[in-house]
């Protein structure tokens, strides 16, 4: 398991203190759950990006969800 440091400056620590009473959890849970959300975002974006590619080309099309659940 790596060990990262993070220097956070007064105002920083003054919103991390707030974050970690808001979702009641520890430092590195909260960074942990940020890490996520950012790389959940960067997913999202490209698999947008790639159906307006399809749109485009007329390629894209939509499925029940009978067909995705199976």
């Amino acid at each position: 398991m790596a060990v990262t440091s993070v220097r956070f400056n007064a105002k920083e620590d003054k919103i991390l203190k707030l974050l970690q009473k808001h979702y009641n959890c520890d430092t590195s849970s909260l960074i942990k759950k940020s890490l996520w959300q950012l790389y959940e975002d960067i997913k999202d974006k490209e698999i947008i990006e790639d159906f307006e590619k399809k749109e485009k080309s007329k390629k894209a099309r939509f499925v029940s969800i009978d067909n995705i659940i199976q």
